[in-house]
């Protein structure tokens, strides 16, 4: 059952007057950054469905969804969404809410299926913590689709951003990176009395503001944004050299650089990345020894849901995913009302869904191959 959300964030003076009658300085992780396009410039592809939007009003708020699907049966889907002011949301395929958790400052979130304690398998869940400054840590239930808290990773960043997780044979794995552009690498397992038990496994920089990233399990490979700078590569484990995948900006990325996923389609692996700076998604096909750009697309209003624009996370999940049998990519949408314009006044913000297959099929995606 949902717990009751919170009172919204209310815009304007009013809201943070001081008892001298002044304004204090607003927190600038209220004001969004996007540039509140009318459209995203890349190809267009028609957006599926959306979720109901997160309780925080007239405020930079949604950030970043994680997809589970239950390897038992694909109809079974939870999507989880950040409201960077609030707390974790838990979603169903029909993008209605089923879970609050009030956890307050959560920026990023994902996942990893397979994770034991002593009560069995369950669903690891992490989310970075810009308020309790480090990564909360979540179980998900696989039956019963119940998600609860499991504790907090302190870490010693400047302040705790972009997160993603990995996984190596048993090891799971939690990256979060920080404003400054630090990066901590820590391995997560449960203790003997069912505590989260934490050992850093390296510590590196980037050199500015990074956020999202995202790890292939099965490449042993870390994709990691550097919002003005670009998309890096890194391998997952300890040494190696990292490599520029795209810069930014460039043709292919327009500052911010923000959410990064990779899907699975078959043999292919495609890592998609969102340009902020003019709404659109980036596309390259990374299963081969170098990665293949393969071009960009925008969600466009559909099927009664505006489109997206400015947005911020994103995940996606290939195979069937519900009722969208060839994948899932689920987006960040700065305003979530229909016919934005550029002098909208945001209220709300929320998620939206994409089916992979049309996307594939206006970029030509099989038409794609290895060098």
């Amino acid at each position: 059952m949902m717990k009751t959300l919170r009172a919204g964030v209310i815009a304007g003076c009013a809201a943070v007057a001081t008892a001298a009658g002044g304004c204090a300085p607003r927190d600038v992780e209220t004001v969004s950054d996007s540039a509140k396009m009318l459209k995203g410039a890349g190809t267009p592809v028609p957006v599926a469905a959306e979720t109901r939007a997160v309780g925080t009003v007239a405020a930079d708020a949604a950030d970043d969804p994680a997809i589970w699907v239950d390897p038992r049966d694909s109809s079974r889907v939870v999507i989880f969404g950040t409201d960077k002011q609030a707390g974790l949301y838990r979603y169903d395929i029909n993008g209605e809410i089923v879970q609050f958790i009030p956890d307050g400052r959560l920026n990023n979130v994902d996942l990893r299926d397979g994770f034991r304690i002593a009560a069995g398998p369950r669903v690891l869940v992490a989310a970075s913590d810009r308020g309790r400054m480090g990564a909360a840590l979540y179980l998900l239930h696989p039956d019963s689709l119940v998600t609860t808290p499991w504790g907090v990773i302190k870490l010693d960043l400047a302040e705790p951003y972009g997160l993603c997780m990995g996984r190596r044979g048993g090891r799971f794995i939690v990256i979060v990176n920080g404003t400054d552009g630090e990066v901590r690498q820590v391995n997560i397992a449960a203790g003997t009395n069912g505590e989260p038990v934490t050992t850093e496994e390296r510590r590196f920089a980037l050199g500015s503001q990074t956020e999202g990233c995202v790890v292939d399990d099965e490449k042993g490979v870390l994709y990691i944004g550097e919002e003005a700078g670009g998309i890096w590569r890194y391998p997952l484990d300890t040494g190696g050299d990292r490599a520029l995948i795209a810069a930014a900006p460039s043709p292919q990325l327009v500052p911010d650089v923000e959410g990064l996923t990779l899907l699975r389609d078959g043999a292919k692996t495609w890592l998609i990345a969102s340009s902020q700076g003019d709404s659109a998604f980036a596309v390259w096909r990374v299963d081969g020894p170098d990665p293949i750009y393969a071009g960009r697309f925008s969600p466009m209003a559909a099927n009664g849901v505006d489109g997206v624009t400015g947005t911020d996370g994103i995940d996606a999940h290939g195979g069937a995913v519900g009722p969208y049998r060839g994948g899932l990519l689920v987006v960040q949408d700065d305003v979530d009302s229909e016919g934005e314009a550029l002098s909208a006044s945001r209220e709300r913000q929320n998620f939206k869904m994409v089916d992979w297959r049309t996307i594939s099929d206006v970029l030509n995606l099989d038409a794609v191959e290895p060098h």
